[in-house]
């Protein structure tokens, strides 16, 4: 990895062992003058965990169908749907009392029920980080961003975070 002091790129350069293949990538850096948004503490209403593979597969199948995935969280379960020009889908998932694999499990903590509209292109994104853990915890509260949490044994997590999509028709 190469950058020069105040240079507007980075460079890096992978070599194979044998160094029969040399790839080398050069990147403009941004400079983002944004204020640090902090992330507050929050307890939320709804807390599912399930496959990762499984969440992937959902986010996939969905934005088939539309710009956007609704997930609904009651006592029966958790549902996934979306809606589009082509039609419409829905995915239900109810709590799974014994598996065989912990990790193929679908556990839901519920304090109240809550239904929010997502980015199917941003889940999307957040799935690249499906190899990473065997399980998902999606966190959601009303009116409060969602929490795509992936935790890496003996390692930590990495924690994604998406704002609903507001209706329009509030106003």
């Amino acid at each position: 990895m190469k950058a020069q002091d105040n240079a507007d790129t980075v460079t890096f350069v992978f070599e194979s062992p044998n160094q029969e293949k040399v790839s080398d990538y050069e990147m403009k850096l941004m400079n983002l003058d944004l204020e640090h948004l902090g992330i507050p503490e929050t307890e939320y209403s709804c807390t599912i965990r399930l496959s990762s593979a499984e969440f992937a597969r959902i986010c996939r199948d969905l934005s088939q169908f539309g710009e956007s995935i609704v997930i609904s969280c009651t006592k029966e379960g958790v549902r996934f749907s979306a809606s589009g020009d082509i039609g419409s889908a829905n995915i239900a998932l109810a709590q799974t009392a014994s598996v065989d694999k912990e990790e193929e499990a679908v556990v839901i903590e519920m304090e109240e029920p809550v239904t929010l509209t997502f980015a199917c292109q941003y889940l999307n994104y957040f799935t690249k980080a499906t190899s990473l853990s065997p399980q998902v915890q999606l966190s959601m509260s009303a009116d409060v961003p969602l929490v795509v949490e992936y935790r890496i044994p003996d390692i930590g997590h990495i924690r994604y975070y998406l704002a609903p999509k507001i209706d329009d028709d509030d106003n």
